[in-house]
């Protein structure tokens, strides 16, 4: 069995190049992970995502506890074996769930109680019992139970929640089962208060956790407002543990993050915008159902390699979005996680090189330079 450990391989200012070794296989950082909420990662074959390059998915506590169960899970031979997936897993705390079911759920010292966004029904979810689910799932990354500071909050409601938050980290900490290869992470809470969020790092250390996460962000603050908040806060986490910015984002999120010293990202956005007609691209974010590329026989992204851009035209793309094909939706989807992990495997590479600032030049201006000219429009 392998130790988990991280790896710091190079540095280009605060950009990191590593490696995490788990139970599970390796992850190389910087690192994207497809989110997979209810077990699966929409559209997607498990094999087919591990192409794209990822190296390891996110589940869900909160929806794979209501459905079909941890328990169940369990019997089953854990969540690797029921989603047919054997690299690495990290599985959130249910903390995220807990800031937007307001209207569904109660806040004590002691947990959460909640109802059933699919039922009704009532359920509990406190510090230990995160860690019972996320143990009975078999992540490989558990993250600690916290509750996620919503956007704006005064700095007294950022101070509240985050110390309650850490109050839950401990309990968390002594709940979780020890085993080799396997990592609890902490999360750092304070909203955007430089002061609660050094405190909380405090704290934090206090447990000597294997990771650390930046929580309490992407929550309606904006992009600047994201980075500002980073520039302090990264750096007050341990520099020999990974560090993840939990919920984000869009490819200049990345870009900026990594640039901030940020070693693990998640997001739902590339596989939510693939089936919403939406591709990422070298040359920025493109809308499908955009009549003018209904004649249009080139590819998608011309130095991508995934299905979508090889076998397939930006005119078939337009057709199935069009006519409500489901293949449309896979392949947007394929694409957008394959441009992902070619964003991170081209951080990792300029970091090894020591040319992080003339990637994100080039990322950028690429991104402003917007699509390629349109073909004319035949009319029938």
């Amino acid at each position: 069995m392998t130790e988990f450990r991280y790896e710091l391989l190079a540095t280009d200012g605060k950009a990191r190049l590593g490696r995490i070794h788990t139970a599970h296989g390796v992850i190389d950082t910087p690192a994207f992970m497809p989110v997979g909420t209810a077990a699966t990662v929409k559209g997607m074959l498990p094999e087919n995502v591990a192409d794209t390059g990822a190296q390891i998915l996110l589940g869900n506590t909160y929806h794979l506890m209501l459905r079909p169960g941890a328990e169940r899970i369990a019997r089953l031979g854990g969540l690797h074996k029921f989603m047919n997936w054997d690299k690495p897993i990290l599985t959130d705390s249910g903390g995220y769930q807990v800031m937007s079911l307001s209207k569904l759920r109660k806040i004590t010292e002691d947990g959460v109680t909640f109802k059933s966004h699919i039922d009704g029904r009532k359920f509990a979810l406190s510090p230990e019992r995160s860690m019972e689910i996320q143990h009975l799932l078999g992540s490989t990354i558990t993250m600690a139970f916290d509750e996620c500071t919503p956007f704006p909050a005064t700095e007294q409601q950022a101070a509240d929640s985050m110390r309650m938050s850490m109050r839950w980290a401990k309990r968390s900490k002594d709940a979780f089962v020890e085993r080799e290869g396997y990592a609890l992470y902490g999360i750092q809470q304070g909203s955007v208060f430089e002061n609660l969020r050094r405190e909380s790092s405090e704290k934090l250390a206090e447990l000597d956790l294997p990771g650390h996460s930046v929580g309490g962000l992407a929550v309606g603050e904006g992009q600047q407002i994201m980075f500002d908040t980073l520039d302090f806060c990264v750096d007050m986490l341990p520099a020999n543990k990974p560090r993840y910015l939990m919920g984000v984002g869009k490819p200049s999120d990345l870009v900026g993050a990594v640039m901030r010293g940020i070693d693990q990202f998640d997001c739902v956005l590339p596989t939510r915008s693939g089936r919403n007609a939406q591709a990422f691209t070298h040359r920025g974010t493109l809308n499908l159902k955009n009549g003018r590329h209904r004649d249009d026989d080139r590819p998608l992204d011309d130095q991508c390699n995934c299905p979508a851009c090889t076998k397939y035209s930006r005119a078939y793309l337009h057709h199935l979005i069009k006519a409500g094909e489901i293949l449309g939706a896979v392949l947007l989807t394929w694409h957008n996680l394959a441009y992902y992990q070619d964003l991170m495997r081209g951080m990792r590479e300029a970091i090894a090189a020591g040319r992080m600032e003339q990637f994100a030049r080039d990322f950028y201006a690429g991104q402003e330079g917007g699509d390629i000219d349109p073909v004319p429009i035949i009319e029938d």
